[in-house]
């Protein structure tokens, strides 16, 4: 250990500095405290050791001075003093002094009070230590943590269906930012309008989830695929013996099911008009009856609804009732399509690619410039699920790592085949169809059908149903089957 010892006298200091020298430490000395603080600016000094009545500059000041300096306050300091100075040694402890000696010094006390003073510095030394390992450690531990919440969030987000999430144009971002701000108020109503496949569910996910703290219920109902006579039940659910077939102890609807969250009614502009009614009333009272019940249930939720239609002339067409839509649109969001924001076609093209290549593994990473040119100018009737579904297509029949111009031959052959007259449209006929002799599987003829017809209308359900002349509810029943294959 480095011991300062200040002391005007000698002879006292050359006592004192030999038995410390004899002990094992380092001695430097100083006669007054100016050279003391002289040598301590200059050397690296564990303890000092000074007398309190000294010439220039005292003791009482030294120890101030080194206390007051960040460079050297936590240097040890002893003052020596003599018997009537106990009150003045008392005063220095407070202000910072480790201990007091009374002169004449007892070397065997000295030695003692040196022995626990290295105790205390290497003690002092292992808590430091200490805090840098555990400084360093937490440190560490927190990126390992704050890394694994990252993945949790993501794996959160890919689960309730907010990581197809990418923001490339002012238009959208306007679009989250509303969603923002309706995501902090649930007791806001919102309608979201636009065009299929635009996301509208992914928007009303994001206003339920926000940037993913929320865990309640989101539940979603497509107001078409359900009959008009479930429709009831299926959203408030039923007492027992409510009607024939009903469960014995009755059942829960998404209403309930969605309790403290949000429930998501898509394709609202489909939904019957006294089942209007009665969502009005959830809306404007919070409150609804199950189907053959007499106590009065809270809704406790938020309530988001999308169609892509244009409800104002839904409601001017009478099939929709005026103050449901106003109830409604309180909260409103319209999606843009996609080519009202041509700037985002290349970048979601691309966040496609490079998700098909970390999920599915297939190796395109680019796309050529004039394949660039070919997306940017195609129309996207379908939005955001056609260029879905036409980049897996071509990773799907390709296995190369760049989409070129041929890939893109059969966009224009369907933008062709749409915009010829319906009779120029070569529809199947019934005369040139051949039926194999080993027999036919009617049922996987039928799915294959109603699957061409979704991809033809871009799975817009109304226009699929209508094109095959099925009501919505027999083309659900088929989509249920399509999902289990």
């Amino acid at each position: 250990m480095i011991i300062l010892l200040v002391d005007d006298e000698k002879d006292i200091r050359n006592s004192l500095a030999d038995f410390l020298t004899r002990l094992g430490h380092q001695v430097l000395e100083a006669s007054n405290g100016k050279e003391a603080l002289d040598i301590l600016q200059k050397e690296k000094v564990h303890m000092v050791l000074s007398d309190i009545r000294m010439p220039v500059m005292d003791g009482h000041e030294l120890l101030s001075r080194i206390k007051s300096s960040p460079e050297i306050k936590d240097v040890v300091v002893i003052l020596f003093t003599g018997f009537g100075e106990i009150k003045e040694a008392v005063e220095a402890m407070r202000n910072g002094a480790y201990d007091y000696l009374i002169k004449p010094i007892n070397v065997k006390e000295l030695a003692i009070t040196i022995d626990r003073i290295s105790e205390y510095l290497a003690l002092k030394q292992e808590h430091r230590q200490l805090t840098r390992n555990f400084q360093s450690r937490l440190n560490e531990a927190t990126r390992d943590i704050q890394k694994e919440l990252n993945e949790v969030k993501k794996a959160y987000a890919r689960e309730v269906g907010l990581s197809e999430i990418g923001i490339f144009s002012d238009k959208l971002r306007q679009v989250f930012r509303t969603a923002k701000r309706l995501h902090r108020n649930r007791d806001i109503p919102v309608l979201i309008e636009g065009e299929t496949g635009t996301g509208k569910e992914l928007i009303a996910r994001y206003i339920h989830y926000g940037d993913g703290e929320i865990t309640t219920p989101f539940v979603a109902i497509n107001c078409a695929a359900i009959s008009s006579g479930l429709f009831e039940s299926e959203l408030f659910g039923y007492e027992a013996g409510a009607f024939t077939g009903a469960r014995p102890k009755g059942q829960k609807g998404k209403i309930e099911l969605a309790e403290a969250g949000t429930i998501f009614l898509d394709e609202i502009a489909e939904m019957a008009p006294d089942h209007q009614a009665k969502i009005l009333r959830v809306i404007q009272e919070r409150e609804y009856y199950r189907v053959g019940g007499l106590k009065k249930q809270i809704a406790d939720v938020r309530i988001i609804c999308a169609t892509n239609r244009d409800l104002r002339q839904v409601v001017s067409e009478g099939s929709f009732r005026q103050d449901l839509f106003y109830r409604l649109n309180v909260g409103h969001i319209r999606v843009p399509s996609l080519r009202e924001r041509k700037e985002e076609i290349l970048p979601l093209a691309r966040m496609i690619l490079i998700e098909l290549y970390e999920q599915k593994k297939t190796r395109f990473r680019s796309i050529n410039p004039k394949a660039a040119k070919t997306l940017e100018e195609y129309d996207w009737p379908g939005n955001i699920r056609e260029l879905q579904s036409v980049i897996g297509r071509i990773t799907l029949l390709w296995d190369e790592t760049e989409i070129k111009p041929q890939h893109l031959d059969f966009l224009n052959q369907d933008r062709g085949f749409f915009l010829k007259p319906a009779g120029e449209r070569g529809p199947v006929s019934i005369e040139d169809i051949t039926l194999p002799e080993e027999g036919l599987d009617l049922e996987k003829w039928t799915l294959e059908i109603v699957k061409k017809s979704l991809d033809k209308h871009f799975w817009n359900k109304t226009e699929t149903a209508k094109y095959l002349g099925l009501t919505r509810g027999v083309l659900y029943t088929y989509l249920r089957y399509l999902e289990k294959k």
